[in-house]
């Protein structure tokens, strides 16, 4: 058969070029700083390769010479920087248990680093039969795509590229603004209502966040719908049981909190674990097959040699592949090791069976949660991927594994069992997050003819340039608002980032090294788990989907944070609908797409702005023109202006697609 022009021949095109590294890396520094800040606040973050996309179409199209797969190349750094702040569902954790008092530099730098080329590596043998020889539908991938050629292909598609940068700055700058008035506390920014019924508790809060809004708009219908079932289970069964059961004195939200907090939670612990198993059981066998397909196409590859394979096949050599992966096992065993020598380590004397059993655990787990991630992103995307519930798995292993080996140190080595646990869980969730990324942005690569090697590289440029703004955004937010149970360098008065991930995570490995997991309680979850899971199976053979993992999220995530949540969701699913009927629908959904991204970026931008004001003025309200006093007001003002303002950004942004016809 005779190859095309277009995949094979001259390597000769505007691809992998210096200034859309450059910008990949300017779009990584807004991007990954909001998805920080998002993700610490509600728990959620956003893929960033739309918007990246978007951006850098609109940029590029005054420079000579650009093209799709150089616009390819920027949404590739955008995505894999943003996605690497997944590592805040667990470094955090290292401050909440007093290991650390801030996020040291060269070492978070060094986490994120070792564990995101690792992904990257991992993925890369999984390309052919995960991307190329699969029919996995990988959603965002294809939408990255279409927005690619669609913004490259015709002058209605630059229309439609400017009119999209058009709706992420202005959704930015829409969600900044409403939360500039509440900053101020000329508006709420969150509504609540807690009651008592009898000896029961129970109430609801709602916080008004477009950030929330935003991102509820991306997770889709049947995610928010799933959410729901979760919060209704929290909020409208299991709190008022629990608090009926065992009556406490204390207001209704006092008592409603505190159950939620300490009951609860633990309960949604256990139905996204259930979730998570349930999952990992049903991608077995097609990851199996998966890696079998791949290694009969590196053998063949061998065997006609590298010349003879189509540029669009291209990865990095298998020998490169495997000296990266190699080289990264060196500063992941100095981290290890510096970890378990610094600050008087009471673990010393286990260095080497702990160094060795952790270097083992990160490759071979780290392997094979990549094939997992991989899998799960073709199959729902990266944004609805249940990574946090892998996480949840790795730090009970680790713990496990560390309890097994240090155990005889005595209770003197508690604190640094657990910290050394959260440590290398967050290398293992990086190769995770990573993973369930690559693939993604792989897939959008290959429909658009992009070179397979040259997207790779592209890769660990975005893990560097992700690593470099994690660490320093980080400790900006910590000093500003602090993390539960460690809020004492933030400025008094002001909220801690409830950083809910983190905190489950590591109560987790606390509660497995120092023997006081509530196993009740999280069997009690993996039985709601179970029964979810049987309702999703039934569900599917109706095409209608109840993800378990979602239903757990809405238990265990605090309602002022997933009830805009399910409003984004339903909100996007009637603008989808009404997008459907007009003139232009596709580019006038993406219009919507692109809205709620902007949304998730202003607010964010403006909250990691705000920390810093915090910890210049070390006030934990310096914006505030008005006390408490106008409390009222301000949750009348803030109610009406949120609802007034997101029903015309959305009118607003329909009016916006429907011009790009």
């Amino acid at each position: 058969m005779t190859s095309s022009p277009s995949s094979s021949g001259s390597d000769r095109r505007v691809e992998l070029t210096l200034r859309g590294l450059i910008l990949g890396f300017a779009i990584t520094l807004v991007f990954t700083a909001a998805n920080v800040y998002l993700g610490l606040k509600v728990g959620l973050t956003f893929a960033s390769s739309i918007p990246a996309a978007v951006i850098s179409m609109a940029i590029l199209r005054w420079f000579k010479g650009a093209t799709i797969y150089e616009n390819n190349i920027v949404q590739t750094v955008a995505s894999a920087a943003g996605t690497l702040s997944s590592i805040i569902f667990v470094l955090p954790g290292l401050i909440m248990i007093g290991w650390w008092n801030g996020f040291p530099f060269w070492e978070s730098f060094w986490i994120c680093v070792v564990g995101g080329i690792l992904g990257v590596m991992y993925t890369i043998p999984l390309r052919r039969a995960l991307v190329t020889q699969s029919d996995l539908p990988y959603p965002e991938g294809v939408a990255a795509a279409e927005v690619l050629r669609v913004g490259t292909g015709s002058r209605e598609g630059a229309a439609e590229g400017a009119a999209g940068l058009l709706a992420v700055v202005v959704g930015a700058i829409a969600s900044a603004a409403f939360q500039v008035v509440a900053a101020m506390r000329l508006f709420t920014s969150e509504i609540d209502a807690y009651f008592r019924a009898g000896n029961a508790s129970t109430g609801i809060g709602i916080g008004l966040s477009f950030a929330l809004l935003g991102a509820g708009h991306l997770i889709g219908i049947a995610v928010g719908s799933a959410i729901l079932v979760g919060l209704l289970l929290s909020w409208g069964v299991l709190v008022p049981l629990l608090t009926a059961m065992h009556p406490a004195a204390g207001t209704p939200a006092d008592v409603a909190v505190a159950v939620w907090a300490t009951q609860v939670r633990f309960i949604g612990a256990g139905t996204i674990g259930a979730a998570a198993i349930w999952t990992l059981l049903r991608l077995a066998a097609p990851v199996w097959n998966g890696l079998r397909s791949t290694i009969a196409a590196a053998r063949d590859a061998a065997r006609v040699g590298a010349g003879a394979v189509p540029r669009t096949e291209r990865d990095l050599p298998i020998g490169v592949v495997v000296g990266i992966t190699g080289a990264c096992i060196v500063p992941m065993i100095v981290l290890l090791l510096n970890f378990l020598h610094g600050q008087g380590s009471a673990l010393a004397a286990w260095t080497v069976p702990l160094t060795v059993v952790s270097v083992v655990y990160v490759v071979v787990i780290g392997f094979f949660v990549a094939a997992v991630c991989g899998y799960m992103a073709g199959l729902i995307g990266s944004s609805n991927s249940p990574v946090s519930g892998l996480a949840i798995l790795a730090v009970l292993g680790i713990s496990l594994l560390v309890l097994l080996i240090a155990r005889a140190s005595g209770n003197s080595a508690t604190q640094t069992m657990i910290a050394f646990a959260l440590f290398v869980t967050a290398i293992v969730l990086n190769v995770a997050t990573i993973a369930n990324d690559n693939l993604q942005d792989l897939k959008t690569g290959q429909l658009v003819d992009a070179t397979p090697w040259r997207q790779q590289v592209a890769l660990i440029v975005g893990v560097v340039a992700g690593a470099l703004v994690i660490p320093p955004v980080l400790d900006l937010l910590n000093g500003a608002y602090g993390f539960p149970g460690a809020h004492a360098h933030a400025p008094a008065g002001s909220q801690p980032l409830p950083a809910p991930q983190a905190t489950l995570i590591s109560q987790l490995a606390q509660g497995v090294i120092g023997g006081n997991v509530p196993w009740n309680l999280i069997g009690i979850g993996a039985l709601i788990g179970a029964v979810v899971i049987v309702a999703d199976e039934i569900l599917r053979t109706r095409k209608l989907k109840l993800p378990p993992l979602a239903v757990g999220l809405g238990v265990y995530l605090p309602a002022a944070t997933t009830v805009l949540a399910v409003v984004g969701a339903f909100a996007g699913w009637f603008y989808n609908r009404w997008a459907a009927q007009q003139a232009n629908p596709e580019a006038t959904k993406r219009m919507g797409v692109l809205l709620a991204c902007g949304l998730i970026v202003g607010e964010s931008l403006f909250g990691v702005a705000l920390a810093g004001i915090i910890v210049a003025t070390d006030k934990a309200s310096p914006l505030a023109v008005v006390g408490s006093w106008f409390a009222v007001p301000a949750n009348v003002l803030g109610g009406l202006a949120f609802a007034g303002l997101a029903y015309g950004l959305y009118a607003w942004v329909g009016r916006l697609g429907r011009r790009c016809a």
